[in-house]
């Protein structure tokens, strides 16, 4: 396996590999200064010929980093999940995505590409998570419930049943969302209340 981004987001997946007996032969990171991570080289900037028959995984928390960096890679994409995580055996994956220690993805959920699923979070049965969507520590999504592409979902925050949050939006830490959330949101509080709406 390969690994792009070399900060304390690459330790968790490397972690996460190595639970599972996976070698990771070495780190793409764009800062040249950084040398190793976990005891795994840093190779420099992403090189495309390097190793080409490893699967890559983009080791990068923030969404829109993420992004950008999927559209340039031309190493296929790998997944991990951790042993400690349950992930029941009907769960769809996509390229890209991280089911991190102690998380629980249940019956028929479905996660799109380049998905954190972080730790100790919990996606009930039939939720849909969008194409680069972080669900963040400890979060809580009820059963059906929808994230959009590239949201994040903060550290401790619930979302209640049946409820769809759109595509690019911010659930604060802590936030208790109970209505459905519009494209481009930030949302914080509990109940959650929108502050903002983005503009595109």
């Amino acid at each position: 396996m390969l690994l792009y981004g070399a900060s304390g987001h690459a330790k968790v997946i490397i972690s996460a590999l190595r639970a599972n007996g996976i070698v990771v032969c070495g780190v793409f990171d764009d800062d040249l200064s950084k040398i190793e991570v976990s005891n795994i080289p840093v190779l420099g900037s992403y090189n495309a010929l390097a190793f080409p028959e490893n699967p890559l995984i983009i080791a990068i928390g923030y969404n829109n980093i993420r992004q950008k960096i999927a559209a340039q890679i031309a190493h296929r994409f790998g997944t991990v999940v951790h042993p400690s995580a349950v992930v029941d055996e009907s769960v769809a994956m996509g390229g890209g995505t991280v089911v991190l220690h102690n998380a629980v993805v249940q019956a028929d959920a479905v996660l799109g590409n380049h998905v954190i699923v972080n730790t100790s979070a919990s996606i009930d049965h039939d939720c849909r998570i969008g194409n680069f969507a972080h669900i963040a520590p400890n979060a809580v999504l009820c059963g059906s419930v929808w994230v959009g592409a590239g949201t994040l979902v903060g550290a401790g925050t619930v979302v209640a049943p049946n409820l769809k949050i759109g595509q690019n939006c911010l659930i604060a830490a802590g936030s208790v969302v109970t209505r459905h959330i519009p494209d481009n949101a930030i949302v914080r509080g509990n109940p959650g209340r929108i502050i903002k709406i983005n503009k595109v």
